[in-house]
């Protein structure tokens, strides 16, 4: 397998080819058979030093501090760290193994204490300091964004701090990492613990033959006769929403809603009271009142009040319809097994698509043959040709970390090299669920600020879309649902936010942006899922190549808006429990469970399972970087309607708006405030309206702007 990339437009990057090189090969076949844990702890190891030497440099540089010897040379250094951890980081979310696991457990405290180490350098934050103080006359807005950042940085970090609170600042941090981590292997682990083995077929009544066959494949690959079903999203969803044996879809439900509950050692109660005490010590430390208050502050919200705004806002306009969207489940559900039956929780997803199949003659397993996943990659990145004039040419030369993973090269319209990209789709036991887009290395430019970025002129990124989709069979191939496409499509608005970029510095550089503005390129690309001009472009039977029916494609759009007051409220839900957690001043000592039914009681739609917690599973708040940032689907989600009804008034392929998305949001990643870049593509500020319409809310309480 060959490591180089084979093309200067990369330009040399050793520390990260070597990353690369042990973090991805399963065996080194040249030397010594060592784990792929085992060979990256040394470069983890020799990066915290280089780095810490690189500090140095700075520290002891003669000069007077500039921005140009601080600020931009502090963004330069940690090249082989930031290598080597990312490379073990994502591998700990997509291909893990014990002995990863192991690694990370060891590093965690061991990295915290070198940030530590370098953001609690007093003399470090007095060059940024001085800087900060007395700025360069004339400023791009990128650098005074960059200095801008820098310097809050460290101040959010705990450089402005006394000895005695620094010294409880490393601590909690390096507590904080011990125990995220643990929150996320707990619930890998939990998920991974359980399958519901079935060996008559009789026990599958309702499931249509697809799921049948994957959970046959699931059993040969366990070794296992009959069917099995597991936690992950591909197996779970389809049971629930399919099969008849209602005492197999509670035990199935029980089980997923139960996970990290148990008296064993993936209990993760005591773990979520740690991490919320943990960040609201953290944020009183360095001055705020509550958790929330020190989040929000990078974020496009600003305040908790703004994000109780928007949720409040939502509750008024969706609620009163999804409750009636519920009630139209039930009766559903009495109608066919009579007057008496009560609806519970394992019977929503059952009785809601029997209620979809009447109202709009729809099953999303009737789009499965026309969703082949060779044949939606194509759609996805033929869409992203009509829009951009990009290419995606596969390249078996690029090193990769498993064998269902795929890579390419992106190229720009001049045949350059815009970025390399990485398609991870498929479950295993080493992945978590879930799906998402991450980088492996950001863009970012040595060019002079006032010289523009080119393909030529910097080093371009490499990022991964990673899925849980379901996988082929000996006699199927990859079939996905609209909702998997939509799933794709969000994940690659996320990957071309990353591919775009064209920044000087890699902390600006492609989602390095506020966490409520980088959902907006991700949800924004899934509005074309239900568009027939782009579903007529890749749509064909697997077997037939007959194109996608009309009929078909009218039914998707008559059933588009089927639940979605619905839907809104559960995710406004998680954004209320989030924002209970992280609002709180004083100590967090109430009983997980009763405190998570308190906070989304005003939207409770269904009955809870008295001994479900969904704290205890929500990676997202407490282990994934959501914390008092939940909210910000719902915020972004204002933001895409708005800036697809552009679209959608000029064209969905227009390709002069899609050339000001591009060049106006997209490569800017996070240069300016994302309102400014937001009003430099649209020309407005965004409003709710575009929403409400497009989710078919008849009658809006109030607008207002996100």
């Amino acid at each position: 397998m060959k490591y180089d990339f084979i093309s200067s437009q990369i330009l040399n990057d050793q520390d990260w080819q070597n990353a690369l090189m042990q973090g991805f090969a399963e065996k080194d076949t040249e030397s010594t058979n060592q784990t792929r844990a085992a060979r990256l702890r040394p470069l983890i190891e020799e990066g915290m030093q280089k780095e810490l030497a690189e500090i140095e440099e700075i520290v002891s540089c003669p000069d007077l501090p500039t921005f140009a010897n601080t600020i931009v040379r502090f963004t330069e250094v940690g090249g082989l760290l930031e290598r080597a951890t990312s490379v073990m980081y994502n591998l700990l979310s997509s291909d893990t193994d014990d002995e990863l696991d192991a690694l990370a457990n060891e590093m965690a405290p061991k990295l915290s204490d070198h940030a530590n180490r370098i953001m609690l350098n007093t003399a470090l934050f007095q060059r940024v300091k001085y800087v900060y103080d007395n700025p360069p006359a004339q400023m791009t807005a990128e650098e005074k964004m960059l200095l801008d950042k820098t310097y809050e940085g460290f101040e959010r970090s705990g450089a402005t701090l006394s000895d005695e609170d620094k010294a409880r600042f490393r601590e909690i941090t390096a507590q904080l990492s011990e125990t995220s981590l643990k929150f996320s292997q707990n619930l890998l682990k939990e998920t991974n613990n359980y399958v519901l083995h079935l060996v008559d077929e009789a026990d599958l009544a309702g499931l249509p033959e697809i799921h049948r066959k994957a959970a046959a494949h699931e059993a040969g690959e366990r070794n296992m006769k009959g069917w099995v079903f597991t936690l992950h999203a591909p197996s779970f969803g389809p049971f629930m929403m399919y099969a008849d044996n209602r005492k197999y879809r509670e035990e199935l439900y029980r089980a997923y809603h139960t996970r990290c509950t148990h008296s064993n050692a993936y209990n993760n109660f005591d773990v979520v009271s740690r991490l919320v005490n943990l960040r609201r010590e953290l944020a009183q430390l360095l001055g705020y009142n509550t958790y929330a208050d020190y989040a929000l502050k990078r974020r496009m919200a600003q305040t908790s009040a703004a994000v109780y705004h928007l949720l409040d806002e939502l509750i008024d306009n969706y609620l009163p319809q999804a409750k009636d969207e519920v009630e139209a489940v039930a009766a559903k559900a009495r109608q066919i097994e009579g007057n008496d039956f009560e609806l519970q929780p394992w019977d929503f997803a059952y009785y809601s698509q029997k209620l979809k199949k009447e109202l709009f003659d729809y099953d999303p397993d009737m789009l499965r043959p026309y969703f082949e996943l060779s044949r939606v990659i194509c759609g996805v990145f033929g869409l992203a040709t009509k829009l951009y004039g990009i290419t995606f040419k596969e390249a078996a030369d690029i090193p990769v970390y498993h064998p269902d993973v795929k890579a390419y090269r992106v190229l720009d319209k001049d045949e350059s090299l815009l970025s390399v990209l990485l398609l991870d789709f498929f479950p295993r036991k080493s992945k978590q669920g879930g799906a998402w887009m991450t980088s492996y290395r950001d863009e970012h430019s040595s060019v002079s600020a006032n010289e523009q970025v080119t393909t030529a002129n910097s080093v371009r990124p490499v990022v991964s879309v990673t899925t849980n989709f379901t996988k082929p069979t000996a006699d199927t191939p990859a079939l996905l649902t609209l909702g998997e496409v939509e799933t794709f499509l969000h994940e690659f608005g996320h990957a071309l936010h990353g591919i775009f970029a064209m920044t000087h510095y890699a902390t600006l550089s492609g989602t390095s942006v506020y966490w409520d503005f980088v959902e907006l390129p991700s949800q924004f690309m899934e509005n074309y899922a239900v568009e027939p001009e782009f579903l007529n472009t890749f749509a064909l039977h697997y077997q037939t190549d007959e194109p996608l029916p009309s009929s078909y494609i009218e039914r998707i759009r008559k059933s588009r808006n089927f639940q979605a007051a619905y839907a809104c409220m559960r995710q406004v839900s998680f954004g209320l429990l989030d924002m209970a957690y992280y609002t709180k001043p004083e100590a967090f000592t109430a009983d997980v469970r009763e405190f998570e039914s308190q906070a989304w009681q005003r939207v409770k739609l269904l009955p809870e399972l008295a001994e479900s917690c969904m704290t205890v599973q929500f990676g997202h708040i407490m282990s994934g970087g959501y914390a008092a940032g939940y909210y910000s689907y719902k915020w972004a989600e204002v933001l895409d309607a708005d800036a697809f009804a552009y679209f959608k008034e000029n064209g969905i392929f227009n390709q002069y708006i899609a050339e000001k998305f591009r060049q106006a949001l997209l490569s800017q990643g996070g240069t300016e405030h994302p309102m400014k870049l937001y009003v430099n593509f649209r020309g407005k500020e965004p409003g709710i309206q575009a929403l409400l319409e497009r989710d078919g809310i008849s009658e809006s309480v109030q607008t207002s702007k996100a």
